[in-house]
């Protein structure tokens, strides 16, 4: 019998910016639309284990969710794992989005601010991000076997999760995408030796959207961040 370890991953929510990157800027988030965390609360499941980054966004995110059903998660305590945090974006953080954009291609050449091997001035590549989020995620998981763990992140730590379970190089991960307080769900099969298996249940699921946009979806494919 396998033993499954269940992640229930989120995307923070929207970040007032100013139209500017942010990538590891500790920016706080608009947590104002409560009818979205209700529903992310109903989805979620009890009891689970929680963490975070240690950038204010995650926490205030999930903070938001349990507070929308104080009673239901009573006594959760989310866990801040530095490892979690989005990429640094080194020097482009502070940058005028829509001009970053246009020189970039982002949108048209490009789905995130650089290809996974161009570290940022300063900063990490997106493939360096996958370096450090891909052992925590295995390291959580072997600590937390068996048990259900709502990981509330960034998009790229999301990207990250789901290139590890589809055995993905960083560039094709970056094709997801993953939309602020979107859900994303991935299972770890383990029969208690070896590797395991990871299966993906969804996707940048929106249970709280119908047919429309998610909250903050710029009109570029890019991710905001």
């Amino acid at each position: 019998m396998s033993v499954v370890t269940r992640w229930w991953w989120i995307r923070h929510a929207p970040v007032p910016d100013g139209g500017r990157i942010y990538g590891q800027r500790d920016l706080s988030c608009d947590c104002s639309d409560a009818a979205a965390f209700a529903v992310l609360a109903r989805e979620l499941p009890v009891p689970a284990v929680w963490v975070t980054s240690n950038l204010r966004r995650t926490i205030e995110t999930a903070a938001a969710i349990v507070a929308a059903d104080p009673a239901k998660f009573a006594g959760v305590e989310p866990r801040a794992v530095a490892d979690l945090a989005e990429q640094h974006l080194g020097a482009w953080q502070g940058l005028e989005r829509k001009g970053f954009y246009a020189s970039r291609g982002v949108g048209t050449r490009t789905l995130w601010f650089a290809p996974a091997d161009e570290r940022a001035p300063g900063g990490e590549s997106f493939a360096d991000l996958v370096e450090r989020v891909a052992p925590a995620i295995e390291r959580l998981t072997a600590e937390h076997q068996g048990k259900d763990i709502v990981a509330v992140t960034h998009g790229g730590t999301i990207r990250a999760a789901l290139g590890l379970a589809l055995g993905l190089d960083p560039q094709a991960a970056l094709a997801f995408a993953a939309d602020n307080c979107s859900l994303t769900r991935v299972d770890h099969l383990s029969a208690g030796g070896g590797a395991g298996l990871w299966r993906v249940i969804a996707v940048n699921r929106r249970p709280w959207s119908g047919a429309g946009a998610a909250p903050g979806r710029d009109p570029l494919v890019v991710e905001r961040a």
